[in-house]
């Protein structure tokens, strides 16, 4: 006789065996309608499942957080189902949700194109509507082999055939149509509703490996109404006005080609935003009382092996060798925090260096598929804004505090005023023992404590060799992007033989803080151009005022004019072309630049310059000395303005 607890702390009993449909219909037809799923002691199951012993129970609806993943999910078999009805002899794989949404991998012949997804969408609705109840089966492994076999299935037997023996396996129908699942998944393909759009067709290898066959995928998204789709779509809308890629064309800022797949081609303008991000943050680092310091690219496996890189990451490291060496093998960094141990080891360290804090903008090399590149977003050669702080385990705290309020004022003057952080504790693959990560959690966790730092948990995901904090921003338009990270670690000093004399008198391992703020300068300036959409603030933009004079008689002034604003610093340019000042106007807007001063006959005359800012059609008029000191003073970095 189960007894059902339920959020409100009230008990319902039932004669025996219970299913969750079952539950929802006895507390009332409202939640019978509503209710999609059920969490059973904590676990998201289907309504189907049947309850048989005493438990706490929690009803998802389509408002719960759950229910949009349960949404996606269910969607992702949709899209298998149409596609199969569509193009018989297609073979299914995998069809996770993912973030806004999900995908479906497919073997055949003839890769899917886009003329391809209104038929497919259009068959997608059909399913829906027809509301087909999904069905939860437990099979006999062999059997459930033999089956996909036997359908020409050989992906879905092979995922099979690769589950350990343990693992119950579970299909699912959906009306005449069965997958291989997990579940959980809602009461009917109805309750996928219709606030789905397929969105665009990728290759993607077979288990994310090069050597596999090449699968066709198809992407989609999926929300719990049309109001929530309508919102994502717009907001790609505005993505796609702020990508990157088009504003860096636009404002002649880098290129990509294939002959250096994953590095970036900085032209003069891009570089010069590079150099004034890299030049802030060089100020606020020695301003925090960081060393900077340079480390080799090209380092022996036997420093990689030693600090356990080369058995978690050696499949993104590139590699290097030489004929005349044959037993001597390199790899390009792909971090920097082995080597930064290595400078820590150079003669006996005192506890009176502690807390030593060594930085460096570090040029590393990760190996990332062809497929993964995006821009500058994704590269395989990027600078990390790298910092290590080699303390003693009193001085976590607070040397955590003292970080993120450098981080916090960093973000603010780059035009970001809030983050979210996440807490990613212990992965199944680490270094150290548990009793070292015991040890390393709570020292983050009393640090976050004393910082003021709230913290959703993220379990799993911290680094081989300690937890991390990860900083995760807000742009402008919604999405999040995780930039800045601090890492408690007790290993890697171990490892790499890290010591310093105690007050004691007696050998110490130090405690390593990995940290970043920026994290890849590549990625955070793609970050940036989109956030502002090229409209940088005076101070961040590579090309801060144009002055283009009206007319010919005028250039000498423009002249004088731009020699006067770059005298206190500024980044200038004219535009003397013999062309129609309406012209240049429009193509230097078009370039993002954020102040053209015009100058005119009467300017000249008068010493004045009349200044058009960038998306407004209006103009101010002052005097020369006026707009210098007041243009001067917009343009120069937050870290060196007076303070307020």
């Amino acid at each position: 006789m189960p007894a059902i607890t339920l959020p409100d702390g009230s008990v319902r009993h039932f004669a025996g065996p219970v299913t969750g449909t079952t539950v929802a219909a006895d507390i009332g037809p409202g939640l019978a309608r509503a209710a999609l799923a059920m969490k059973v002691d904590g676990r998201l199951v289907d309504l189907s499942r049947t309850i048989e012993d005493d438990a706490a129970v929690t009803f998802v609806t389509r408002k719960d957080p759950e229910a949009l993943e349960m949404i996606r999910h269910d969607t992702a078999h949709v899209l298998a189902e149409a596609v199969q009805s569509l193009f018989p002899g297609t073979q299914v794989t995998i069809g996770p949700p993912i973030e806004n949404g999900f995908y479906y991998d497919f073997a055949r012949n003839e890769p899917f194109t886009l003329e391809d997804l209104p038929a497919i969408e259009a068959r997608m609705r059909e399913i829906v509507a027809a509301n087909a109840p999904f069905m939860r089966e437990v099979w006999d492994r062999n059997d459930a082999i033999a089956f996909f076999q036997a359908r020409g299935e050989r992906y879905k037997a092979e995922l099979i055939q690769d589950l350990p023996v343990t693992e119950t396996i579970t299909l699912y129908r959906q009306g005449e149509w069965i997958d291989l699942c997990r579940g959980p998944h809602m009461r009917g393909t109805g309750d996928v509703g219709t606030a789905f759009k397929l969105q665009k067709v990728a290759g993607a290898y077979w288990r994310g490996d090069h050597r596999n066959a090449m699968l066709s995928r198809i992407y989609g998204t999926a929300w719990r109404d049309q109001k929530e789709l309508d919102a994502y779509l717009k907001m790609l809308e505005e993505a796609e006005q702020r990508d990157h890629r088009r504003i860096g064309r636009a404002m002649d800022l880098f290129h990509m080609q294939q002959e250096a797949q994953g590095s970036v081609f900085w032209h003069p303008k891009g570089w010069r935003l590079y150099r004034t991000v890299e030049a802030y943050m060089r100020r606020r680092q020695e301003a925090g009382g960081y060393d900077e310091v340079r480390t080799p690219q090209l380092v022996d496996r036997a420093l990689w092996e030693a600090s356990g890189h080369w058995e978690k990451f050696r499949h993104h490291m590139f590699i290097a060798t030489v004929e005349e060496e044959p037993d001597v093998t390199l790899a390009l960094k792909p971090m920097n925090c082995p080597c930064h141990v290595q400078i820590f080891n150079q003669g006996l360290r005192s506890y009176r260096e502690l807390p030593w804090r060594m930085a460096e903008f570090g040029s590393c090399h990760r190996y990332e598929p062809s497929g993964a590149l995006h821009g500058i977003m994704r590269v395989r050669a990027f600078t990390q804004d790298d910092a290590h702080i080699f303390c003693t385990e009193d001085q976590i705290t607070g040397e955590t505090v003292r970080f993120v309020a450098l981080l916090s004022a960093i973000y603010k003057d780059l035009g970001f005023e809030t983050f979210r952080v996440k807490f990613s504790d212990r992965p199944d693959m680490r270094a150290g023992t548990d009793a070292v990560w015991d040890q390393a959690e709570a020292a983050l966790k009393r640090a976050c404590a004393e910082a003021g730092v709230e913290y959703e948990l993220n379990p799993g995901e911290g680094a081989f060799y300690g937890p991390k904090l990860e900083f995760v921003l807000r742009d402008a338009i919604g999405r999040d992007w995780q930039c800045g990270t601090l890492q408690v670690d007790f290993v890697l000093p171990e490892r790499l033989g890290a010591e310093y004399i105690g007050e004691d008198g007696a050998r110490h391992r130090p405690v390593m803080l990995h940290r970043a703020i920026l994290g890849s300068f590549e990625r955070f300036l793609g970050i940036l151009i989109e956030q502002y959409a090229g409209r940088f603030p005076l101070w961040l933009a590579p090309v801060q005022v144009v002055v283009a004079p009206i007319v010919s008689d005028a250039n000498d002034y423009a002249e004088e004019v731009a020699a006067a604003l770059r005298a206190q610093g500024m980044n200038v340019a004219t535009d003397l072309r013999n062309e129609k000042i309406n012209a240049k106007v429009r193509e230097h807007s078009l370039a993002h630049v954020p102040v053209i001063a015009v100058v005119g006959r009467r300017e000249a005359e008068n010493r004045q310059v009349s200044l058009r800012r960038l998306g407004s059609d209006g103009q101010e008029v002052l005097a020369l000395d006026v707009a210098v000191a007041a243009l001067a003073a917009e343009a120069t970095p937050p870290d060196l303005r007076p303070a307020a």
